[in-house]
């Protein structure tokens, strides 16, 4: 399903987080992998005197040079993988995004802050801005999790969250081929709860609120069965679902908390504007606090 992966780094240890997960996917699925270094020429620029502006060009060149030897350092760690390395210049999460565009199969891996708070609304990270930017398919890794940056990711089940929308569901034709190909569990799980206008009734009339909580709790089960059985009879060798009461992000993230060794698939509805900035998403508040490698596929509006 995809031609290849695409792996920017700019020689940090937070970038090279998603290097052990990027290793174990990439030998796994037996996909080819680009390396790929971006070279800001507006913030090098507003480091540099005025004197040293004179000699951009080669100031520039020198930084390219670093930056190619430090990505076929790299490289070598992929151990009889087919890896390329790129080295432009240009803004990097423009440049990330336009890479992603020639080919609309081609995986972008990164790892991401997983900041929160004020200062992360306003200035972001590369990987959030090509999460909301782009329109490839992202592996995004969240790099305040310790990892030995040398290694390679066990990965022994996908996590697949579920609201009975179409939307989500999008994700299943790539869980199927992964869970197929690297011999994963797939985890369907759904989190359910009560809508807020629920709780908001008449002076004379007082809900149910057990018997309402029993029936989404039955059709949310009876949803999530369903799903299962029919991944089951795609010849998937295990799967297990997984029901919850409680809020969508916060159930799911709490859920990957106590499950090592799995990757989570998401589709994204690729919002974007004002109203994105304001409300976010499901997806995006995982991927900001999960302390696992998170799948995004592209949903469509």
């Amino acid at each position: 399903m995809f031609t290849k992966m695409l792996v920017p780094l700019d020689g940090s240890k937070t970038a090279e987080k998603v290097l052990p997960c990027t290793r174990a996917l990439a030998r796994r699925l037996e996909i080819p992998v680009e390396l790929l270094g971006v070279i800001d020429v507006s913030e090098f620029t507003t480091q540099l005197s005025s004197k040293k502006a004179r000699s951009l060009d080669r100031l520039m060149a020198e930084r390219e040079h670093n930056s190619r030897v430090y990505l076929e350092e790299t490289a070598r760690g992929f151990l009889g993988l087919n890896v390329k390395c790129t080295v432009e210049r240009g803004n990097p999460e423009e440049a990330i995004i336009q890479h992603g565009t020639r080919d609309p199969n081609t995986l972008i891996a990164m790892a991401t802050h997983g900041r929160s708070g004020v200062r992360r609304w306003l200035l972001g990270s590369i990987a959030e801005k090509v999460l909301r930017g782009g329109k490839n398919p992202l592996l995004l890794v969240r790099a305040k999790e310790p990892v030995k940056v040398d290694s390679e990711a066990a990965i022994n089940s996908i996590i697949v969250p579920l609201d009975g929308s179409g939307l989500a569901e999008s994700v299943l034709p790539v869980v199927i081929e992964w869970a197929k190909v690297l011999h994963l569990k797939v985890i369907p799980f759904r989190a359910y709860e009560l809508p807020a206008a629920a709780y908001y009734g008449r002076e004379t009339y007082l809900p149910d609120y057990e018997g309402m909580k029993n029936q989404f709790r039955t059709r949310a089960g009876e949803y999530l069965e369903a799903k299962a059985k029919a991944l089951a009879a795609e010849g998937l060798d295990t799967v297990a679902s997984v029901l919850v009461e409680g809020e969508g992000a916060d159930e799911i993230i709490a859920y990957t908390r106590k499950t090592p060794d799995a990757l989570l698939a998401m589709c994204s509805h690729g919002r974007s504007g004002v109203r994105r900035w304001m409300l976010g998403s499901v997806t995006e508040k995982v991927v900001r606090h999960s302390s696992n490698p998170v799948l995004v596929v592209r949903g469509g509006g």
